[in-house]
């Protein structure tokens, strides 16, 4: 059975969470972060574009990642990595960028 915690951001600045299940999450399985789905999957009217998420033991989406799998990643900026110095780079583990049944959470913003 595959549950999503859907954040769903709006242009006005206000944020909701959907707890999307079945059959319903059947919609959003398989797809990339940048894809557009209908945000009817919800409830809600418009479309919704897929900003990333994270899995269930928390490892962030990240686009540049193919696939739905884990790996390992130099990183010097961006989604997964902090960093308070410049030129500092570390190898992180992060998820890919397609949603599968180890994602937990799906990030989007409602596209009207």
């Amino acid at each position: 059975m595959v549950e999503y915690k859907l954040d769903i951001s709006q242009k006005s600045g206000t944020a909701q969470t959907f707890t999307v299940k079945e059959p319903e999450s059947r919609a959003l399985l398989g797809l990339k972060v940048g894809a557009k789905v209908d945000a009817s999957v919800v409830g809600l009217k418009g479309m919704l574009r897929i900003t990333g998420g994270s899995d269930k033991a928390g490892f962030p989406m990240r686009s540049d990642v193919q696939g739905g799998v884990k790996a390992y990643v130099l990183l010097h900026k961006g989604k997964g990595f902090r960093s308070n110095e410049d030129g500092v780079r570390k190898r992180k583990l992060i998820r890919g960028n397609t949603i599968t049944e180890e994602t937990y959470q799906v990030n989007g913003v409602l596209e009207e």
